[in-house]
């Protein structure tokens, strides 16, 4: 069986792995020069199933008024001029309550338990090695406030079998994160302790070498025009060389992991992905005192900023903003990762010397991802709309892609996981395809 797979970063390089271990004849597309050089290059670092949270939660909205107006807000909303944007935030606020919450929650945390399960699996195979932890995420609370909504949490996790511990005080901080002994204000938090951390480019190159002993064709530099279809399928991708040659792959099957960028290559289909580009960023510093800094990843919720170890450096990225696809780095936003890393972790890392990175994660406005074959395609299947969970979610995400494709039965059920979860809700607006050209 032939399959290409659309983008090279940690979903599609996951998905491709395990095509290959199936026994497909494997093609992935990416427009990069290499594997993860988008939004896998440079995330938080995170691999925490016990954190799968969505984000459209009780209280958000009237948080999100606030936050307009706070300086180190974990939120910016610019108007991007799209009706897509508006019809995207009005979903998003619809799921804003407790029923929403507790159904998307289950669904997020069923995928990336079982993806963290098949990233041992995987890490056991191939002792791949991407500067792994494996010591749990300590979410840490400010306001006593952030303590009680915590409980909503928690009946989820507990009805998922997810380990959990709530802690109240800061002693209980400091014996899991002894650095945090420097830290103030805190008043508690949760420790997860099935979580892991890791780089997720380097977890993404370790692997692309792996696929490609195992035959996978990597077309780097190729830039992606649109799908080729027949009827009911899509035959083929035509594609873009990196010498400006025109070529059309032809596919028994298509895997579509573009991330952010799939909406436009969906969209010519009559397919309306519910996917916007919410940018993140991140500082990478190294250590200066390993002593005053993590041993895994600490959450503090209230900027909803990572701090996680990697190696002899330190990783802190978090905040959302909703402007489009602009990419351009913002001095406020590296102000405000620098201010939150001195608070918990004063003298840990060299912060002067930090790289400054931006990246677009693919959101749903229920936060969960799109899962499946594309709704009236019969060979399509869809990758994307992982949001801050991609590194999370992309070792299961890959087993479960390849099982599809390639006929097997799913460890997990995806159930409530594919795109016809909004198509079939009269509660779900309808998006509209746009008209941003394709940069897939």
């Amino acid at each position: 069986m032939k399959v290409i797979v659309l983008g090279g970063g940690v979903i599609g390089i996951s998905t491709a792995y395990a095509l290959a271990r199936g026994g497909a004849d494997v093609t992935v597309i990416e427009r990069q020069e290499g594997p993860a050089l988008e939004t896998s290059f440079a995330n938080a670092g995170q691999v925490s199933p016990g954190y799968s949270t969505p984000w459209a939660a009780p209280g958000i909205p009237l948080k999100a008024i606030k936050w307009l107006f706070q300086r180190h807000a974990p939120l910016a909303i610019r108007p991007d001029g799209t009706l897509h944007q508006l019809r995207w935030m009005a979903q998003m606020l619809r799921n804003c309550t407790q029923a929403r919450y507790a159904v998307n929650k289950e669904r997020m945390t069923r995928v990336a338990e079982y993806s963290r399960d098949c990233l041992r699996q995987l890490r056991q195979d191939t002792g791949i090695d991407y500067d792994q932890r494996t010591l749990g995420t300590l979410q840490v609370f400010r306001t006593h406030k952030q303590l009680q909504a915590a409980q909503r949490d928690i009946a989820v996790l507990a009805e998922c079998g997810v380990p959990h511990r709530l802690i109240t005080g800061t002693e209980g901080l400091a014996e899991i994160e002894p650095a945090l002994a420097h830290a103030s204000g805190l008043v508690g938090g949760l420790h997860l302790p099935g979580d892991e951390t890791g780089d997720c480019q380097r977890f993404s190159t370790q692997l692309a070498e792996r696929a490609g002993a195992l035959g996978v064709r990597f077309r780097f530099g190729t830039r992606i025009e649109r799908l080729v279809t027949r009827g009911r399928s899509v035959s083929g991708v035509a594609v873009v060389t990196p010498e400006g040659q025109r070529e059309e792959l032809s596919a028994d099957q298509v895997v579509l992991a573009l991330g952010s960028y799939s909406r436009q290559v969906l969209a010519p289909l009559g397919l309306n992905l519910p996917v916007y580009p919410v940018k993140g960023y991140s500082l990478t510093a190294d250590l200066v005192d390993a002593e005053r800094a993590p041993r895994s990843t600490v959450m503090d919720e209230t900027y909803k900023i990572a701090l996680t170890r990697l190696g002899e450096r330190l990783r802190v990225g978090g905040m959302a903003e909703l402007g489009g696809f602009d990419l351009a780095l913002d001095p406020r936003r590296r102000a405000t990762l620098e201010m939150v890393t001195t608070q918990l972790f004063a003298g840990a890392a060299d912060l002067p010397a930090a790289s400054f990175w931006t990246g677009l994660r693919p959101m749903t406005p229920d936060g969960t991802p799109i899962l499946g074959r594309a709704p009236g395609w019969d060979n399509l299947l869809l990758g994307t709309g992982h949001g801050t969970l991609g590194w999370t979610m992309a070792a299961g995400t890959g087993q479960l892609l390849a099982d599809v494709a390639l006929g097997r039965p799913t460890a997990i059920s995806l159930t409530g996981l594919g795109l016809d979860r909004y198509s079939n809700n009269s509660n779900q607006p309808k998006f509209g395809a746009g008209n941003r050209p394709i940069h897939a």
